[in-house]
């Protein structure tokens, strides 16, 4: 079966990736696993293999967009239940019901970041995930401050996850192969973390970094800051300012309605 390209379809054909992938993940037969995006299933046939004497509590679900791959996907894995839909369309909250899961998949390059905000709507019923992305995608989500790729949607998986790039992959691994690196990401939920007030959370990386070559005083200007209460210094720019800076800045937009400044909340609330 040909990749189609309006799919963004790499598949994955490296058996020693796949293995470091599944080692990486280490499933359980107890597992509420969901892949996203099986493709042809070679990363399903080796999860496959180690969910075949699944506890009954186990269930493994693998989401596919491409109508034409399902059958010969269900055929070949009976004990898989296979969902032909767009993931950016599943109702994820019916899906997941009351368990916390597990979700893998070699991401398509054009969803991975909207895939990746959605599921931050879904944590508490997320134990950790493993993606193949593309790397520079990974190399934004696991930077740190005052490097280049600190941006907006680094401080914003980062405050709710624990991000680790766990290894790089060639092109030639895939066929077809993509025109650049992959890498293999695990994110895990935070078990806690500063309660902070969203909107405010998103005003403030929004302004930051929609023109982070500035002067924070300048970036924020518009949304009122109370520096002096933020402990930040207003001159640095936006890729040098750490999370809990973030954090703090939003506090003073909206004050969190507990006496200890470091108030935490638990994951998904």
């Amino acid at each position: 079966m040909r990749a189609r390209k309006r799919f963004g379809q790499h598949f994955l054909s490296d058996d020693g990736v796949l293995d470091r992938i599944v080692r990486s993940v280490r499933p359980q037969p107890a597992d509420l696993l969901l892949e996203i995006g099986p493709g042809q299933g070679a990363l399903t046939a080796w999860l496959a293999r180690e969910l075949r004497d699944a506890a009954p509590s186990g269930r493994y679900v693998a989401v596919e967009i491409d109508r034409d791959l399902v059958p010969f996907l269900r055929a070949r894995f009976p004990g898989v239940e296979f969902v032909n839909a767009d993931i950016l369309r599943v109702d994820l909250d019916a899906l997941f019901g009351e368990g916390r899961w597990r979700v893998v998949g070699n991401l398509p390059y054009n969803i991975s970041t909207p895939l990746l905000v959605l599921l931050l709507g879904h944590l508490a019923r997320i134990r950790d995930m493993h993606f193949m992305l593309q790397r520079e995608v990974a190399e934004r989500l696991a930077a740190s401050p005052g490097s280049k790729a600190w941006g907006r949607i680094t401080v914003l998986m980062q405050y709710h996850c624990v991000v680790e790039h766990l290894f790089d992959v060639a092109p030639e691994s895939f066929t077809p192969p993509p025109r650049v690196w992959s890498a293999v990401v695990r994110i895990t939920p935070r078990a806690e973390k500063p309660l902070v007030d969203m909107v405010a959370f998103d005003a403030v990386l929004r302004h930051a970094f929609a023109q982070r070559r500035k002067r924070l005083a300048n970036a924020l200007q518009s949304i009122g800051v109370d520096w002096a209460a933020a402990g930040v210094d207003p001159g640095k720019r936006a890729d040098a300012v750490t999370g809990a800076e973030y954090v703090a800045l939003a506090r003073t937009l909206a004050p969190v309605d507990r006496h200890d400044p470091l108030a935490t909340e638990p994951p998904g609330e």
